[in-house]
C-alpha cells in the first residue's frame, strides 16, 4: 500500500545542504534507503555545543542506511566552498542528479528587533545560498537523465499576515521560492524546479531553539518532509514550477493516516 515500494533513487546523486541535521539529514537518509549517493554540504564538521549532529556523523547514518555519503564542508555563505564541494562530488560519483536547498538560517523577529547581523545572515544562506548552489549545479543537474531542484520554502502568499511578525525572514525564504519560480520557466525541459514547505510545525533541534520546552507536542517529525520530498524527486522532470505542501501532496499520493508523523498522535 506505501507509494515507497521500489528503489527509484538507487545511483542517483543527491547534493543536500544542511543535511547534517533535521529535515536535510531525513530526506538523505530517506534517499539512502534506495542506495543513493548522498553530497553532505553542510558546515557543521566539529560538534556544536547546543545541536546534535556533523557532516561525519550523517555520514554513517546515510552509509548505515545502505546509501553512500560524501561529506563536505559548506558554508553556503561562501562561494568557493560550494564550488569545491560540487567539483568534489562530481568527481566521487560521476555526476549530480538532485539538488536540495535544504540549509537555512531563521530568526522570527520583528524589524527593529532583527539585528542587521541576523538580517545579513538569513538574506544570505536563505536568498543567495540557494541561488550560488543551484547555479553551481545546473551544468551538471542539465546532464542527469531526470534532474532535480528542490528548495526548502513557501508558496509565495503575499498576505501582509505572512510578513508582519518577521518581515526579515519572510523575504529571504520568499526569496528562496522566487528561485523556483524563475529556475523553473528558465530550465523548462531541462531540470525540474520545485518547492516544498510543510504545513504543521516540524520537530527539530532549531525548533527546540525557537519554540523552548513543550514546543514539540504541536509538531510532526521530519519524515513527514522526507516522504514528501521523495515523492517529488521520483517524479518526472516535467513536474516542475510547483509550490507543494507536505500533507496536501501526500493525501493525493493515497497516504491516509498522519498521526504516524505526530509526535503526540490525535
Amino acid at each position: 500500500t506505501s507509494p515507497f515500494t521500489c528503489r527509484k533513487l538507487a545511483g542517483c546523486t543527491l547534493f543536500i545542504t544542511g543535511a547534517s541535521r533535521g529535515i536535510g539529514k531525513a530526506i538523505a537518509l530517506k534517499a539512502a534507503k534506495d542506495g543513493a549517493n548522498i553530497v553532505i554540504a553542510a558546515k557543521t564538521a566539529e560538534p556544536h555545543p547546543t545541536l546534535p549532529g556533523t557532516i561525519y556523523t550523517a555520514a554513517e547514518e546515510i552509509e548505515a542506511a545502505g546509501g553512500k555519503a560524501l561529506p563536505c564542508i559548506v558554508n553556503v555563505r561562501e562561494e568557493q566552498q560550494i564550488i569545491n564541494a560540487v567539483e568534489k562530488a562530481v568527481k566521487t560519483f560521476g555526476g549530480i542528479d538532485i539538488l536540495v536547498n535544504n540549509a537555512s538560517a531563521i530568526s522570527l523577529t520583528g524589524t527593529l528587533e532583527t539585528a542587521t547581523k541576523k538580517v545579513n545572515l538569513m538574506m544570505d544562506v536563505n536568498v543567495r545560498g540557494t541561488y550560488l548552489t543551484s547555479k553551481a549545479c545546473l551544468p551538471h543537474l542539465r546532464k542527469s537523465k531526470n534532474p532535480h531542484i528542490l528548495n526548502l520554502s513557501p508558496p509565495m502568499n503575499l498576505n501582509p499576515m505572512w510578513f508582519k511578525n518577521h518581515c526579515a525572514y519572510t523575504i529571504s525564504k520568499y526569496g528562496m521560492s522566487m528561485c523556483v519560480l524563475g529556475m523553473a520557466e528558465e530550465f523548462k525541459g531541462e531540470v525540474a524546479v520545485n518547492a516544498l514547505w510543510p504545513k504543521t510545525a516540524i520537530h527539530t533541534a532549531a525548533m527546540d531553539m525557537l519554540g523552548g520546552a513543550g514546543i514539540e507536542k504541536q509538531c510532526r517529525k521530519t519524515d513527514i518532509l522526507a516522504d514528501a520530498a521523495y515523492c517529488i524527486l521520483t517524479k518526472p522532470k516535467t513536474f516542475t514550477g510547483n509550490f507543494i505542501i507536505d500533507e496536501v501532496l501526500l493525501r493525493e499520493e493515497g497516504v491516509k493516516d498522519f498521526d504516524v508523523y505526530a509526535i503526540a498522535p490525535g
